[in-house]
């Protein structure tokens, strides 16, 4: 646990450093004669940055008793100037910022021609609970999927075949699965095969993204003409259940979800610094192309 105490720091304060450096002289200020107290922070954003990707790391569920009954009790000489949990929330709400450009520039991978991509509901309380729910009273969306219906939020995520989060899109709970796609900026760094499930069959959706170097490959649905694909492509469409397991991690082990957030600010704070947190798993969900394209190949041609 030190060892990867010590890791996560150095990675996320040699990157606050440059922020900061980046952010100076590119804010705006206002010109009046009030002088400004100019006080340094108890706790920097790279402790607080490391406290929170360290809870999505760990066994906690809640974020206050892992602050409280954990770093500020056996963490002290990691975190020697800790403050009260009621300042921490507002220091969390002030590394909103550095944690979200932190996780764009260094904890998202590189793509290698074989992506998968699938949404999954970010839950903000119980489906009958949608009338009486007032945090995210205007925001959150009732929504659809495989699972039934849902109150919340949708998370998309582009991965390669080693597991790794490409890009994330944070939308509301109607949404369609397939919109996201239709925004260059989002799968602007994605090129060759994209996996996906039937959710996102649309002609004019594969066209643009054919067009955009993306071959966009999914299943047929049973009222759908059948078409010929290669084998490797079919192999492929039975390991998109990578991306389920993905899902899966960011909610069990990283704790993603829950439903006790009291207000916008610190939900969005809990799901970057869980993303971030996927990004140093020791074992992420992975495929073996070498594989894929040989030995399987072979025995299927037999």
């Amino acid at each position: 646990m030190e060892d990867k105490v010590i890791e996560i720091y150095y990675l996320v304060d040699e990157f606050c450093k440059e922020f900061e450096l980046a952010k100076s002289g590119h804010i705006l200020t206002e010109n009046t004669s009030k002088k400004s107290r100019n006080r340094k922070f108890k706790m920097s954003d790279s402790e607080v940055i490391t406290i929170l990707i360290l809870f999505h790391l760990g066994q906690f569920r809640n974020l206050k008793h892992f602050y409280i009954n954990y770093v500020q009790k056996h963490m002290q000489d990691d975190f020697p100037s800790t403050v009260s949990y009621n300042r921490f929330t507002e220091l969390q709400q002030k590394a909103l910022m550095p944690m979200t450009v932190f996780l764009q520039v260094c904890c998202l991978g590189k793509c290698t021609g074989i992506s998968f991509i699938d949404s999954t509901p970010i839950r903000v309380c119980h489906i009958r609970r949608e009338k009486q729910h007032k945090v995210f009273k205007g925001l959150a969306q009732k929504g659809k999927c495989s699972m039934g219906w849902f109150f919340g939020f949708k998370l998309h995520i582009v991965i390669n075949d080693k597991g790794e989060i490409l890009d994330f899109l944070f939308t509301h709970g109607n949404v369609d699965d397939r919109q996201p796609l239709k925004n260059k900026d989002f799968h602007d760094k994605i090129f060759g095969k994209l996996i996906a499930d039937k959710g996102y069959i649309s002609q004019s959706l594969f066209e643009q993204l054919f067009i955009d170097d993306i071959h966009l490959i999914t299943k047929l649905k049973k009222n759908m003409k059948n078409s010929l694909i290669l084998m490797n492509d079919h192999i492929l469409l039975r390991k998109r259940a990578l991306v389920e397991t993905v899902n899966d991690e960011l909610k069990n082990i990283c704790h993603i979800e829950h439903t006790r957030h009291r207000c916008f600010n610190n939900f969005l704070s809990n799901l970057i610094a869980g993303l971030a947190a996927y990004h140093f798993l020791p074992k992420k969900p992975s495929i073996n192309i070498d594989v894929i394209d040989e030995d399987r190949v072979n025995k299927k041609a037999a």
